[in-house]
C-alpha cells in the first residue's frame, strides 16, 4: 500500500556508517514542527545556523550540529525539508533517529522516497531520478560525468524535444482529419507531418546506433581472462588488482568459478573477469567452472587469451571461435624465453608480458585502455544509459516506421501510430 503523500517522513540522506559529519532529512508538512521542537527557532530559509538538537519530550541535547530549513516549494522535494547536519557518529544517528520517530504524523521514509516525491512534484522527471541513482553509484571519471548529465536533464531535453515534434506532427495529421472534406487541407498536412516524422526517424535511427556505449559505461567494459590451465590468468588477474584477488597454484584447474575485480582504467570502469582454463576434462566441477568460463567470455566486451611464450596455443577453441573478433592474444612467461634474443616482433593482435616481472604489463593496461576508450568513447552527445530507455526509444522508432511504410488513406491509423511513438518516449521521462 502506497503511504499517503501528505505524511511526514524522514531517514539518513547520508551515507550508513561512522562519519564526520551525518544529514538527517525531513520532509514533509511537519517539518517545520521538527525544526521548532527539536532545534528551534526556526531558522530563515535556506540557511545554515547552529543548533542544539534536542529530545522532543525530555529536552536532552542530543547533539550540536548545523540545521538548515527548505520552506516548500522551493526544496528537493517540493514540499517543507528540513535538514539536520549532526556529528557523524553512530550513537548520535540512532539517537536523532529514535527522537523523530517519537514525534507524531513522522515516520522512517521508504527507500528511494524523497526522490519519488521530488518526481511526483515535478521537480525532477523519471530519466534524472535514474541519473541521480546512477550518480550516487558512480565510481570512475566517465560514470560520474555521464550521471550528471542525465541528472541535469540532458537526455530528458532530447527526447523531451523528439516528443513535441511528435505532438506537432500528430496535431498536423488531425488536423487533416477535422477539414477531411478539404483535399488539399489534408494532403498538405499530411505532407508536413510526414517531413517530421522521417527527420525523427533519422535521429533515432542515428541514437541507437551507438555501440551501447552509455550502458557499457554505466556498468562497466568486461573483460574476460581466457586460455589453457597454468597459463598465468589468476597471477594476471590479481596483477591487475594488486592484490590477491585469485588463488594462484601450479595445479591445473585451481580456478572453478569465475571471480571479477573492478578496475578504474583513465576514469572508465572495467570488470576483469579470471575464468577457467580451457581443456578437455571429465570432472563435473571443473566442466562447470568451464562452462561458465564460456558464458563470461561470450557476455564480455573483450577477451583475453592468455598462453606461454614458449609454447603458444594461439588457435582459439572452438567454443570461443564466435568471440575471435574481440579477443586479444596474450603471451605470458616472456621471462623464460630462452634463445637469448628477448621478445621476437609480433604482430599488433599479440601482447607480451611477464606476470612474474611486471614486463609488459603497463602496455597491456594502456592496451585495454585505448580499447575501452575506442569502445566507450566521450561522445559530446546524450547516450542511452538504460535498457528500459533504449527499448521504449526502439518501441517510438518503429511506431514511426510503420507511420511512414503505411497507406496515407487510413489517416485514423497513422494518427495513432504518431500516438503510440509519442507515448513511448513520454514513458522515458515520466510524461
Amino acid at each position: 500500500m502506497t503511504p499517503a503523500p501528505e505524511s511526514t517522513i524522514f531517514a539518513l540522506a547520508s551515507a550508513f556508517g561512522r562519519a564526520g559529519v551525518a544529514v538527517v532529512r525531513v520532509s514533509g508538512p511537519g517539518a517545520g514542527r521538527v525544526v521548532d521542537f527539536m532545534a528551534g527557532p526556526r531558522p530563515e530559509p535556506r540557511r545554515a545556523v547552529g543548533r542544539f538538537i534536542r529530545h522532543p519530550e525530555s529536552g536532552e541535547k542530543l547533539d550540536r550540529g548545523v540545521v538548515l530549513w527548505f520552506p516548500g516549494p522551493k526544496s528537493f522535494t517540493g514540499e517543507d525539508v528540513a535538514e539536520l547536519h549532526l556529528h557523524g557518529g553512530r550513537a548520535v544517528v540512532q539517537a536523532v533517529l529514535v527522537a523523530l520517530g517519537l514525534l507524531p504524523g513522522l515516520r522512517m521514509a521508504e527507500p528511494g522516497e524523497f526522490a519519488r516525491r521530488a518526481f511526483e512534484a515535478g521537480k525532477l522527471d523519471l530519466a534524472e531520478v535514474e541519473g541521480l541513482a546512477d550518480l550516487i553509484d558512480a565510481e570512475t571519471e566517465g560514470q560520474r560525468r555521464q550521471a550528471l548529465a542525465q541528472a541535469s536533464g540532458v537526455l530528458s531535453d532530447l527526447y523531451d524535444g523528439w516528443r513535441a515534434s511528435l505532438i506537432e506532427a500528430l496535431g498536423l495529421i488531425e488536423a487533416g482529419l477535422d477539414f477531411s472534406d478539404e483535399a488539399d487541407i489534408g494532403a498538405k498536412t499530411f505532407a508536413d507531418a510526414t517531413a517530421i516524422v522521417t527527420v525523427l526517424h533519422q535521429a533515432m535511427t542515428h541514437h541507437l546506433a551507438d555501440g551501447h556505449r552509455g550502458e557499457i559505461l554505466r556498468d562497466g567494459f568486461r573483460v574476460a581472462l581466457t586460455g589453457p590451465p597454468n597459463a598465468g590468468k589468476s597471477s594476471l588477474l590479481n596483477a591487475l588488482a594488486r592484490r590477491d584477488a585469485a588463488i594462484v597454484s601450479e595445479e591445473a584447474g585451481t580456478t572453478r568459478d569465475v571471480i571479477e575485480v573492478h578496475l578504474d582504467l583513465g576514469g572508465l570502469p572495467v570488470i576483469v573477469s579470471d575464468t577457467a582454463g580451457f581443456r578437455e576434462t571429465e570432472g563435473a566441477i571443473e566442466r562447470e567452472g568451464m562452462r561458465r568460463s564460456l558464458e563470461a567470455a561470450k557476455a564480455a566486451d573483450l577477451v583475453l587469451w592468455l598462453t606461454e611464450a614458449a609454447a603458444p596455443q594461439t588457435a582459439l577453441p572452438a567454443e570461443l571461435v564466435s568471440v575471435a573478433d574481440r579477443t586479444l592474444l596474450v603471451l605470458n612467461k616472456i621471462d623464460l624465453l630462452s634463445n637469448g634474443d628477448g621478445v621476437p616482433a609480433l604482430p599488433d593482435d599479440m601482447v607480451p608480458l611477464s606476470v612474474k616481472t611486471g614486463a609488459g604489463l603497463d602496455d597491456l593496461v594502456k592496451r585495454l585502455r585505448v580499447i575501452a576508450e575506442e569502445r566507450i568513447g566521450h561522445p559530446g552527445e546524450p547516450v542511452l544509459t538504460q535498457v528500459r530507455h533504449r527499448r521504449l526509444v526502439e518501441a517510438c522508432r518503429d511506431s514511426l516506421a510503420t507511420f511512414l511504410a503505411g497507406s496515407r488513406e487510413a489517416v485514423e491509423l497513422r494518427a495513432e501510430d504518431l500516438r503510440r511513438a509519442a507515448d513511448a518516449l513520454g514513458r522515458i521521462t515520466g510524461r
